[in-house]
Protein backbone atom coordinates (compact mmCIF):
# COMPACT_ATOMS: atom_id res chain seq x y z
CA UNK A 1 0.00 0.00 0.00
CA UNK A 2 1.43 3.33 -1.00
CA UNK A 3 1.86 5.44 2.18
CA UNK A 4 1.21 8.74 0.44
CA UNK A 5 -1.75 8.97 -1.89
CA UNK A 6 -3.16 12.39 -2.70
CA UNK A 7 -5.93 12.53 -5.22
CA UNK A 8 -8.11 15.47 -6.04
CA UNK A 9 -10.41 15.50 -9.01
CA UNK A 10 -11.99 18.62 -10.30
CA UNK A 11 -13.81 20.20 -13.19
CA UNK A 12 -12.45 23.38 -14.67
CA UNK A 13 -14.48 25.60 -16.93
CA UNK A 14 -12.75 27.39 -19.77
CA UNK A 15 -14.16 29.46 -22.54
CA UNK A 16 -13.33 30.69 -26.01
CA UNK A 17 -15.30 33.27 -27.93
CA UNK A 18 -17.30 30.68 -29.85
CA UNK A 19 -17.50 27.66 -27.57
CA UNK A 20 -17.65 26.30 -24.06
CA UNK A 21 -15.55 23.34 -23.13
CA UNK A 22 -15.69 21.28 -19.98
CA UNK A 23 -12.42 19.57 -19.16
CA UNK A 24 -12.05 16.67 -16.78
CA UNK A 25 -8.88 17.14 -14.74
CA UNK A 26 -7.18 14.90 -12.27
CA UNK A 27 -4.71 16.47 -9.89
CA UNK A 28 -2.61 14.66 -7.32
CA UNK A 29 -0.63 16.52 -4.72
CA UNK A 30 1.60 14.92 -2.17
CA UNK A 31 2.27 18.18 -0.36
CA UNK A 32 -0.10 20.96 -1.37
CA UNK A 33 1.60 23.74 0.60
CA UNK A 34 4.48 22.45 2.57
CA UNK A 35 8.05 23.52 2.05
CA UNK A 36 9.27 19.97 1.62
CA UNK A 37 7.62 18.40 -1.41
CA UNK A 38 5.07 19.19 -4.07
CA UNK A 39 3.94 16.72 -6.69
CA UNK A 40 1.19 17.43 -9.19
CA UNK A 41 -0.18 14.93 -11.66
CA UNK A 42 -2.40 16.19 -14.44
CA UNK A 43 -4.19 14.41 -17.24
CA UNK A 44 -1.08 14.83 -19.38
CA UNK A 45 0.77 12.67 -16.80
CA UNK A 46 3.35 15.40 -16.22
CA UNK A 47 4.88 15.54 -12.75
CA UNK A 48 6.77 18.25 -10.97
CA UNK A 49 8.40 17.29 -7.70
CA UNK A 50 10.47 19.64 -5.65
CA UNK A 51 11.60 19.77 -2.05
CA UNK A 52 12.97 22.48 0.18
CA UNK A 53 14.18 20.34 3.03
CA UNK A 54 17.79 20.22 4.20
CA UNK A 55 17.92 16.78 5.74
CA UNK A 56 16.13 13.66 4.57
CA UNK A 57 12.52 13.72 3.40
CA UNK A 58 10.84 10.82 1.65
CA UNK A 59 7.55 11.57 -0.07
CA UNK A 60 5.81 8.70 -1.78
CA UNK A 61 3.31 9.71 -4.44
CA UNK A 62 0.98 7.79 -6.73
CA UNK A 63 -0.52 8.90 -10.02
CA UNK A 64 -4.05 8.66 -11.32
CA UNK A 65 -3.07 7.26 -14.71
CA UNK A 66 -4.32 3.76 -13.85
CA UNK A 67 -7.73 5.10 -12.80
CA UNK A 68 -8.06 7.07 -16.00
CA UNK A 69 -7.17 4.03 -18.08
CA UNK A 70 -10.21 2.23 -16.67
CA UNK A 71 -12.49 4.67 -18.47
CA UNK A 72 -14.55 5.31 -15.33
CA UNK A 73 -14.04 7.94 -12.69
CA UNK A 74 -14.37 6.19 -9.31
CA UNK A 75 -14.78 9.51 -7.48
CA UNK A 76 -18.11 10.35 -9.14
CA UNK A 77 -20.92 9.50 -6.71
CA UNK A 78 -23.89 10.84 -8.69
CA UNK A 79 -23.87 11.57 -12.42
CA UNK A 80 -27.34 12.43 -13.63
CA UNK A 81 -28.09 14.76 -16.51
CA UNK A 82 -27.22 18.26 -15.35
CA UNK A 83 -26.26 17.15 -11.83
CA UNK A 84 -23.05 15.65 -10.47
CA UNK A 85 -21.74 14.81 -7.00
CA UNK A 86 -18.04 14.07 -6.72
CA UNK A 87 -15.84 12.82 -3.90
CA UNK A 88 -12.36 14.17 -3.22
CA UNK A 89 -9.51 12.52 -1.36
CA UNK A 90 -6.03 13.73 -0.58
CA UNK A 91 -3.49 12.59 1.96
CA UNK A 92 0.17 12.18 2.74
CA UNK A 93 2.77 10.66 5.04
CA UNK A 94 6.13 12.38 5.44
CA UNK A 95 9.23 11.25 7.39
CA UNK A 96 11.60 14.10 8.28
CA UNK A 97 15.10 14.14 9.78
CA UNK A 98 16.64 17.56 10.49
CA UNK A 99 20.15 18.46 11.65
CA UNK A 100 21.63 21.81 12.71
CA UNK A 101 18.23 23.48 12.95
CA UNK A 102 18.38 27.28 12.81
CA UNK A 103 22.12 26.93 12.29
CA UNK A 104 22.44 25.97 15.96
CA UNK A 105 22.12 29.62 17.01
CA UNK A 106 20.25 28.54 20.16
CA UNK A 107 23.54 27.50 21.75
CA UNK A 108 24.78 31.08 21.40
CA UNK A 109 21.71 33.13 22.27
CA UNK A 110 19.55 30.84 24.44
CA UNK A 111 21.72 28.05 25.87
CA UNK A 112 19.47 27.74 28.92
CA UNK A 113 16.64 26.45 26.72
CA UNK A 114 18.57 23.27 25.83
CA UNK A 115 17.07 23.30 22.34
CA UNK A 116 18.00 20.20 20.33
CA UNK A 117 18.92 21.25 16.75
CA UNK A 118 18.77 17.62 15.58
CA UNK A 119 15.36 16.00 15.45
CA UNK A 120 13.19 13.54 13.55
CA UNK A 121 9.45 13.34 13.19
CA UNK A 122 6.66 11.77 11.18
CA UNK A 123 3.76 13.85 9.90
CA UNK A 124 0.60 12.89 8.08
CA UNK A 125 -2.64 14.40 6.89
CA UNK A 126 -5.94 13.27 5.42
CA UNK A 127 -8.21 15.60 3.46
CA UNK A 128 -11.58 14.16 2.34
CA UNK A 129 -14.22 16.26 0.61
CA UNK A 130 -17.34 16.30 -1.51
CA UNK A 131 -18.54 18.71 -4.21
CA UNK A 132 -21.59 19.12 -6.41
CA UNK A 133 -22.40 20.77 -9.72
CA UNK A 134 -25.91 21.51 -10.99
CA UNK A 135 -26.23 23.12 -14.41
CA UNK A 136 -28.55 23.89 -17.27
CA UNK A 137 -28.08 25.77 -20.51
CA UNK A 138 -27.76 29.20 -18.87
CA UNK A 139 -26.59 28.82 -15.27
CA UNK A 140 -24.54 26.56 -12.99
CA UNK A 141 -24.62 26.18 -9.20
CA UNK A 142 -21.72 24.51 -7.44
CA UNK A 143 -20.29 23.96 -3.99
CA UNK A 144 -17.80 22.00 -1.95
CA UNK A 145 -17.11 20.95 1.62
CA UNK A 146 -13.88 19.36 2.89
CA UNK A 147 -11.93 18.86 6.08
CA UNK A 148 -8.35 18.22 7.19
CA UNK A 149 -7.05 15.81 9.82
CA UNK A 150 -3.33 16.33 10.45
CA UNK A 151 -0.86 15.01 12.99
CA UNK A 152 2.84 15.14 13.87
CA UNK A 153 4.41 12.19 15.67
CA UNK A 154 7.60 13.23 17.42
CA UNK A 155 9.16 16.67 17.91
CA UNK A 156 9.19 19.04 14.93
CA UNK A 157 11.50 21.94 14.09
CA UNK A 158 9.64 24.33 16.41
CA UNK A 159 9.78 21.94 19.39
CA UNK A 160 6.12 20.92 19.18
CA UNK A 161 5.64 17.25 20.12
CA UNK A 162 2.82 14.87 19.15
CA UNK A 163 0.41 17.57 17.97
CA UNK A 164 -2.56 17.38 15.62
CA UNK A 165 -6.05 18.65 14.89
CA UNK A 166 -9.17 18.04 12.79
CA UNK A 167 -10.51 21.20 11.15
CA UNK A 168 -12.94 22.33 8.47
CA UNK A 169 -11.13 23.30 5.26
CA UNK A 170 -13.55 24.28 2.47
CA UNK A 171 -17.25 25.10 2.68
CA UNK A 172 -18.55 27.31 -0.12
CA UNK A 173 -21.33 27.84 -2.65
CA UNK A 174 -21.00 29.40 -6.08
CA UNK A 175 -23.02 30.49 -9.08
CA UNK A 176 -21.77 30.86 -12.65
CA UNK A 177 -23.39 31.93 -15.89
CA UNK A 178 -22.46 32.98 -19.41
CA UNK A 179 -24.08 35.75 -21.40
CA UNK A 180 -24.91 35.58 -25.08
CA UNK A 181 -21.88 37.78 -25.74
CA UNK A 182 -19.49 35.22 -24.25
CA UNK A 183 -18.97 36.97 -20.88
CA UNK A 184 -18.65 34.49 -18.01
CA UNK A 185 -19.81 35.55 -14.55
CA UNK A 186 -18.82 33.56 -11.46
CA UNK A 187 -19.53 34.45 -7.82
CA UNK A 188 -18.90 32.40 -4.70
CA UNK A 189 -18.97 32.80 -0.94
CA UNK A 190 -17.52 30.72 1.88
CA UNK A 191 -14.28 29.05 2.90
CA UNK A 192 -12.23 28.26 -0.20
CA UNK A 193 -8.81 28.68 -1.82
CA UNK A 194 -7.72 31.75 -3.80
CA UNK A 195 -4.30 32.36 -5.33
CA UNK A 196 -3.37 35.48 -7.27
CA UNK A 197 -0.69 35.47 -9.95
CA UNK A 198 2.39 33.51 -8.90
CA UNK A 199 1.42 33.50 -5.21
CA UNK A 200 3.72 36.37 -4.23
CA UNK A 201 1.13 37.93 -1.88
CA UNK A 202 -2.16 36.01 -1.89
CA UNK A 203 -2.07 32.20 -1.80
CA UNK A 204 -1.87 30.71 1.68
CA UNK A 205 -5.18 31.41 3.38
CA UNK A 206 -4.81 28.72 6.02
CA UNK A 207 -2.40 27.81 8.81
CA UNK A 208 -0.69 24.51 9.60
CA UNK A 209 2.05 23.21 11.85
CA UNK A 210 2.61 23.96 15.53
CA UNK A 211 -0.42 22.73 17.52
CA UNK A 212 -2.20 21.80 14.24
CA UNK A 213 0.47 19.33 13.11
CA UNK A 214 1.88 18.58 9.62
CA UNK A 215 4.37 21.47 9.63
CA UNK A 216 6.10 20.58 6.35
CA UNK A 217 3.05 19.39 4.44
CA UNK A 218 1.00 22.48 5.34
CA UNK A 219 -2.28 21.00 4.05
CA UNK A 220 -4.51 23.95 4.99
CA UNK A 221 -4.79 26.56 2.23
CA UNK A 222 -8.41 27.75 2.23
CA UNK A 223 -9.41 31.17 3.54
CA UNK A 224 -11.70 31.09 6.56
CA UNK A 225 -14.24 33.25 4.70
CA UNK A 226 -14.18 34.67 1.20
CA UNK A 227 -16.43 36.44 -1.25
CA UNK A 228 -15.10 36.18 -4.81
CA UNK A 229 -16.53 37.55 -8.06
CA UNK A 230 -15.02 36.89 -11.49
CA UNK A 231 -15.75 38.25 -14.95
CA UNK A 232 -14.05 36.41 -17.83
CA UNK A 233 -13.96 36.81 -21.58
CA UNK A 234 -11.46 35.91 -24.28
CA UNK A 235 -8.69 34.87 -21.89
CA UNK A 236 -9.01 37.95 -19.67
CA UNK A 237 -10.33 37.59 -16.12
CA UNK A 238 -11.20 40.30 -13.60
CA UNK A 239 -11.44 39.14 -9.97
CA UNK A 240 -12.79 41.09 -7.02
CA UNK A 241 -12.50 39.61 -3.54
CA UNK A 242 -12.92 39.84 0.22
CA UNK A 243 -10.71 37.55 2.31
CA UNK A 244 -10.56 36.55 5.96
CA UNK A 245 -7.54 34.27 6.57
CA UNK A 246 -7.83 31.10 8.62
CA UNK A 247 -5.16 31.92 11.21
CA UNK A 248 -4.11 29.74 14.11
CA UNK A 249 -6.35 30.50 17.13
CA UNK A 250 -3.41 31.46 19.35
CA UNK A 251 -2.28 34.22 16.97
CA UNK A 252 -5.59 35.37 15.45
CA UNK A 253 -5.00 38.94 14.30
CA UNK A 254 -8.43 39.63 12.74
CA UNK A 255 -7.00 40.36 9.29
CA UNK A 256 -9.50 41.46 6.63
CA UNK A 257 -8.53 42.11 3.01
CA UNK A 258 -10.29 43.55 -0.03
CA UNK A 259 -8.86 43.76 -3.50
CA UNK A 260 -8.98 43.15 -7.23
CA UNK A 261 -6.92 41.34 -9.84
CA UNK A 262 -6.90 41.46 -13.62
CA UNK A 263 -5.16 38.73 -15.61
CA UNK A 264 -4.83 37.70 -19.25
CA UNK A 265 -3.88 34.15 -20.21
CA UNK A 266 -2.34 33.63 -23.62
CA UNK A 267 -2.94 30.55 -25.75
CA UNK A 268 0.81 29.87 -25.63
CA UNK A 269 0.58 29.24 -21.89
CA UNK A 270 1.94 32.58 -20.72
CA UNK A 271 0.08 35.14 -18.64
CA UNK A 272 0.26 38.74 -17.42
CA UNK A 273 -1.64 40.45 -14.62
CA UNK A 274 -1.85 43.07 -11.88
CA UNK A 275 -3.39 43.18 -8.40
CA UNK A 276 -4.43 45.67 -5.75
CA UNK A 277 -4.81 44.52 -2.13
CA UNK A 278 -6.08 46.65 0.77
CA UNK A 279 -5.87 45.52 4.39
CA UNK A 280 -8.90 47.16 5.97
CA UNK A 281 -8.54 45.58 9.41
CA UNK A 282 -5.60 43.94 11.18
CA UNK A 283 -3.99 43.53 14.57
CA UNK A 284 -0.73 42.24 13.05
CA UNK A 285 2.29 44.22 14.30
CA UNK A 286 5.15 45.62 12.26
CA UNK A 287 8.70 45.98 13.56
CA UNK A 288 10.74 49.13 12.93
CA UNK A 289 14.47 49.54 13.45
CA UNK A 290 15.59 51.71 16.32
CA UNK A 291 16.96 55.12 15.25
CA UNK A 292 20.47 54.65 13.94
CA UNK A 293 20.16 50.92 14.52
CA UNK A 294 21.10 51.34 18.19
CA UNK A 295 18.92 49.42 20.62
CA UNK A 296 16.00 47.06 20.28
CA UNK A 297 13.54 47.45 17.38
CA UNK A 298 10.21 49.14 17.99
CA UNK A 299 7.07 47.01 17.79
CA UNK A 300 4.20 48.88 16.08
CA UNK A 301 1.06 47.08 17.20
CA UNK A 302 -1.65 46.72 14.56
CA UNK A 303 0.50 48.49 11.96
CA UNK A 304 -0.64 46.23 9.08
CA UNK A 305 -4.04 47.91 9.29
CA UNK A 306 -4.54 50.19 6.24
CA UNK A 307 -1.58 48.74 4.31
CA UNK A 308 -2.10 48.85 0.53
CA UNK A 309 -0.23 46.81 -2.06
CA UNK A 310 -0.05 47.16 -5.84
CA UNK A 311 1.64 44.34 -7.74
CA UNK A 312 2.17 42.98 -11.23
CA UNK A 313 3.29 39.64 -12.66
CA UNK A 314 4.08 38.11 -16.05
CA UNK A 315 5.39 34.84 -17.41
CA UNK A 316 6.05 33.71 -20.96
CA UNK A 317 4.59 30.56 -22.44
CA UNK A 318 5.80 28.77 -25.55
CA UNK A 319 7.92 31.22 -27.53
CA UNK A 320 8.98 30.93 -31.17
CA UNK A 321 12.05 31.17 -33.37
CA UNK A 322 15.24 32.18 -31.55
CA UNK A 323 13.45 32.29 -28.18
CA UNK A 324 11.67 28.96 -28.61
CA UNK A 325 13.34 27.27 -25.65
CA UNK A 326 13.55 30.28 -23.36
CA UNK A 327 11.45 31.20 -20.34
CA UNK A 328 11.11 34.69 -18.82
CA UNK A 329 9.13 35.81 -15.78
CA UNK A 330 8.88 38.94 -13.65
CA UNK A 331 7.02 39.99 -10.48
CA UNK A 332 6.96 43.30 -8.63
CA UNK A 333 5.10 44.96 -5.75
CA UNK A 334 4.97 48.28 -3.91
CA UNK A 335 3.35 48.99 -0.53
CA UNK A 336 2.16 52.07 1.33
CA UNK A 337 0.00 52.70 4.38
CA UNK A 338 -2.62 55.41 4.88
CA UNK A 339 -1.85 55.75 8.58
CA UNK A 340 1.85 54.99 8.62
CA UNK A 341 4.89 56.36 6.81
CA UNK A 342 5.46 53.11 4.91
CA UNK A 343 7.25 52.71 1.58
CA UNK A 344 8.36 49.16 0.74
CA UNK A 345 8.88 47.08 -2.37
CA UNK A 346 9.74 43.62 -3.67
CA UNK A 347 10.48 41.92 -6.97
CA UNK A 348 11.64 38.82 -8.77
CA UNK A 349 13.04 37.99 -12.21
CA UNK A 350 13.46 34.52 -13.71
CA UNK A 351 15.26 33.35 -16.85
CA UNK A 352 15.27 29.75 -18.00
CA UNK A 353 16.45 27.70 -20.97
CA UNK A 354 15.58 24.15 -22.05
CA UNK A 355 18.03 22.08 -24.12
CA UNK A 356 15.22 20.44 -26.04
CA UNK A 357 17.47 18.48 -28.43
CA UNK A 358 19.43 16.71 -25.69
CA UNK A 359 18.51 13.56 -23.86
CA UNK A 360 16.42 14.14 -20.73
CA UNK A 361 15.66 17.64 -22.12
CA UNK A 362 17.65 19.35 -19.36
CA UNK A 363 16.72 22.89 -18.35
CA UNK A 364 18.35 25.53 -16.19
CA UNK A 365 16.50 28.42 -14.52
CA UNK A 366 18.05 31.36 -12.68
CA UNK A 367 15.99 33.53 -10.35
CA UNK A 368 16.67 36.58 -8.25
CA UNK A 369 14.16 37.86 -5.71
CA UNK A 370 14.51 40.75 -3.29
CA UNK A 371 12.34 42.22 -0.53
CA UNK A 372 13.04 45.55 1.12
CA UNK A 373 13.93 45.79 4.80
CA UNK A 374 13.74 48.70 7.20
CA UNK A 375 16.60 51.20 7.05
CA UNK A 376 17.64 52.30 10.57
CA UNK A 377 18.96 55.61 9.15
CA UNK A 378 15.53 56.84 7.98
CA UNK A 379 12.37 57.72 9.93
CA UNK A 380 10.22 55.87 7.38
CA UNK A 381 9.35 52.16 7.51
CA UNK A 382 10.68 50.21 4.51
CA UNK A 383 10.03 46.66 5.69
CA UNK A 384 8.09 44.70 3.05
CA UNK A 385 5.04 42.74 4.22
CA UNK A 386 4.62 39.53 2.13
CA UNK A 387 1.06 39.07 3.43
CA UNK A 388 -0.12 35.50 2.76
CA UNK A 389 2.39 34.27 0.21
CA UNK A 390 2.85 30.83 -1.33
CA UNK A 391 5.48 28.92 0.61
CA UNK A 392 6.03 25.97 -1.72
CA UNK A 393 9.49 25.33 -3.18
CA UNK A 394 8.37 26.22 -6.71
CA UNK A 395 7.08 29.58 -5.53
CA UNK A 396 8.50 31.98 -2.94
CA UNK A 397 10.58 30.11 -0.37
CA UNK A 398 14.06 31.66 0.00
CA UNK A 399 15.87 28.63 1.36
CA UNK A 400 15.65 25.34 3.26
CA UNK A 401 16.37 26.41 6.82
CA UNK A 402 15.85 30.11 6.25
CA UNK A 403 12.22 29.44 5.24
CA UNK A 404 11.61 28.43 8.87
CA UNK A 405 13.36 31.54 10.20
CA UNK A 406 12.81 34.45 7.80
CA UNK A 407 9.72 35.59 5.97
CA UNK A 408 10.02 37.38 2.64
CA UNK A 409 11.17 40.66 4.12
CA UNK A 410 14.67 42.16 4.31
CA UNK A 411 15.93 39.31 2.12
CA UNK A 412 17.65 38.99 -1.26
CA UNK A 413 17.95 35.52 -2.77
CA UNK A 414 19.54 34.04 -5.87
CA UNK A 415 18.44 30.62 -7.05
CA UNK A 416 19.48 28.12 -9.70
CA UNK A 417 17.31 25.14 -10.64
CA UNK A 418 18.46 22.29 -12.87
CA UNK A 419 15.89 19.88 -14.23
CA UNK A 420 15.99 16.79 -16.40
CA UNK A 421 13.45 14.28 -17.66
CA UNK A 422 14.86 10.73 -17.87
CA UNK A 423 11.49 9.71 -19.34
CA UNK A 424 8.19 11.45 -20.08
CA UNK A 425 7.00 10.33 -16.64
CA UNK A 426 10.10 11.09 -14.59
CA UNK A 427 11.56 14.43 -13.49
CA UNK A 428 14.84 15.07 -11.66
CA UNK A 429 15.27 18.52 -10.13
CA UNK A 430 18.24 20.10 -8.35
CA UNK A 431 17.72 23.48 -6.66
CA UNK A 432 20.33 25.72 -5.03
CA UNK A 433 19.02 28.92 -3.40
CA UNK A 434 21.42 31.46 -1.89
CA UNK A 435 19.82 34.08 0.37
CA UNK A 436 21.14 37.02 2.34
CA UNK A 437 19.68 39.64 4.66
CA UNK A 438 19.86 43.02 2.95
CA UNK A 439 19.24 45.58 5.71
CA UNK A 440 19.48 45.27 9.44
CA UNK A 441 17.64 46.62 12.43
CA UNK A 442 20.51 46.33 14.90
CA UNK A 443 24.08 47.56 14.75
CA UNK A 444 26.74 45.68 16.62
CA UNK A 445 30.44 45.03 16.52
CA UNK A 446 29.55 41.36 16.05
CA UNK A 447 27.94 40.13 12.85
CA UNK A 448 25.39 38.00 14.69
CA UNK A 449 21.61 38.12 15.24
CA UNK A 450 20.87 40.44 18.12
CA UNK A 451 17.13 41.03 18.01
CA UNK A 452 13.92 39.61 16.63
CA UNK A 453 11.23 40.58 14.19
CA UNK A 454 7.73 39.19 13.78
CA UNK A 455 6.36 37.25 10.86
CA UNK A 456 2.87 37.69 9.41
CA UNK A 457 1.45 35.68 12.30
CA UNK A 458 3.29 37.61 14.98
CA UNK A 459 5.88 34.88 15.56
CA UNK A 460 9.40 36.08 16.48
CA UNK A 461 12.29 35.47 14.14
CA UNK A 462 15.95 36.52 14.36
CA UNK A 463 17.51 39.26 12.26
CA UNK A 464 21.11 40.11 11.64
CA UNK A 465 23.30 43.07 12.41
CA UNK A 466 24.46 45.52 9.74
CA UNK A 467 26.70 42.83 8.23
CA UNK A 468 24.58 40.64 5.99
CA UNK A 469 24.42 36.89 6.41
CA UNK A 470 24.30 34.44 3.51
CA UNK A 471 22.66 31.02 3.60
CA UNK A 472 22.65 28.29 0.97
CA UNK A 473 20.79 25.00 0.70
CA UNK A 474 20.32 22.38 -1.99
CA UNK A 475 17.41 20.26 -3.09
CA UNK A 476 17.34 17.11 -5.20
CA UNK A 477 14.12 15.37 -6.15
CA UNK A 478 13.37 12.34 -8.32
CA UNK A 479 9.75 11.64 -9.17
CA UNK A 480 7.81 9.09 -11.17
CA UNK A 481 4.22 9.41 -12.33
CA UNK A 482 3.43 5.74 -12.74
CA UNK A 483 3.06 5.11 -9.03
CA UNK A 484 5.30 2.05 -9.19
CA UNK A 485 8.29 3.82 -7.66
CA UNK A 486 8.54 6.51 -4.95
CA UNK A 487 9.49 10.13 -5.35
CA UNK A 488 12.56 10.74 -3.22
CA UNK A 489 13.70 14.22 -2.21
CA UNK A 490 16.66 15.20 -0.07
Amino acid sequence: MNPCLGLTQRKTRISDQSERVWLQGVEQRCAPLGINALVSVFRSSQVRCSMFQKGIVLSFCASSAALQAQGKDPMIIVDDEGFEVRGHLQGGVNAVAETNLFWNLSDTFAPEENFDPDTQWLELYFKPGMSFLAENETISVYGKVSGVASYTEGTDAFDFTDEGEITLEEAYLGLSAETSGGLEIDVSIGARELRLGTGMLIANGGSSGFELGALKFGPRKAWDMSAIAKLSKGGTTFTGFFLNPNERPVIENENRLFGADIRHDFKSGGFVGASFIAVTQSGTPYVQAAPGGVGAPNVLNGARDNTNTASFYARTGQLSRALENWLFAIDGAYQWNNGLDLSSWAGRVQVGYTFANLGWKPSITYSYQTFSGDDPDTPELERFDPLFYEGSPNAWVTGSKSSSVFINSNVAAHGVALQGRPSPKDTLTFVTPISALTNCAVRSSLAKPRASISDRAGMPQPISSRASQTRMSRTICLSNTAGSSPAICF
